[in-house]
């Protein structure tokens, strides 16, 4: 878990840099590399807490989607 942090750590100094808004070497490739290693990370907890992440996210891909549809409608002007 503490390895997760770190690489979610320097996920997001690569998304700066994919930004603009700082400078990070490695440009896409490392990116690429943080992602994965981030998705790893997930599918070893998810393994670990014996998780259905498939599951789990078809479940709260549809929450979320309810909840920014009710918004949504729910702005004037609709």
């Amino acid at each position: 878990m503490l390895g997760f942090v770190g690489d979610v750590g320097d996920l997001a100094k690569l998304v700066m840099a994919a930004e603009g808004t700082r400078s990070m070497p490695g440009g896409r490739a490392a990116l690429e590399h943080e992602l994965a290693d981030c998705l790893w990370s997930v599918l070893i907890l998810a393994r670990r807490y014996e998780v259905d992440l498939a599951t789990v996210f078809t479940k709260t891909m549809g929450e979320l989607e309810e909840i920014i549809s009710a918004r949504l409608d729910s702005q004037p002007g609709q």
